[in-house]
């Protein structure tokens, strides 16, 4: 369904790594997530790093400073899928705390993660390296990670 996208020439904004972990360790990270409806069911990834790896979740990032929310979905909607969404609805914020980290030394992350339905404006869809596959799930949604459940049930 997908094709892996090299993120390589992508400008990104990059916070020292001693700050970041002192970032991850005492502040909430504030991020947007994508629920993706697509083909009758939504589309997740099957995550390749923490938090959640080896879990089908929604596609989402941190948003940046002076970044809008509806901005930051849009960046995230392209840097990790490489397509256009159009905002359906905004779900609402969800608390996710985690008992995991991609930062060393750090055991947990806490988010305050704004969900959005969105839908795609285009199905050629470009992996970046944070999902191995992408795929359809339709209802009734069962088996899935508890956050992406509670998008699923805020949907209707």
């Amino acid at each position: 369904m997908a094709d892996q996208r090299n993120q390589a020439d992508k400008p990104t904004t990059r916070i020292p790594d001693d700050e970041w972990e002192a970032i991850v360790a005492n502040v909430p990270l504030v991020s947007v997530d994508l629920v993706i409806r697509h083909e009758g069911g939504v589309l997740l990834g099957f995550r390749e790093n923490e938090p959640a790896r080896g879990e089908w979740f929604v596609p989402g990032g941190t948003v940046f400073k002076n970044e809008t929310l509806t901005d930051a979905l849009y960046r995230v909607a392209d840097e990790e899928l490489g397509v256009d969404v159009t905002i359906e609805s905004r779900l609402g914020t969800f608390e996710h705390f985690y008992d995991t980290s991609d930062v060393e030394g750090i055991d947990s992350k806490h988010y305050l993660a704004t969900a959005f339905e969105v839908t795609l404006d285009d199905d050629n869809l470009e992996m970046d390296t944070q999902h191995s596959q992408l795929k359809v799930f339709e209802p009734p949604y069962e088996g899935l990670h508890p956050y992406v459940e509670r998008y699923l049930d805020a949907l209707d």
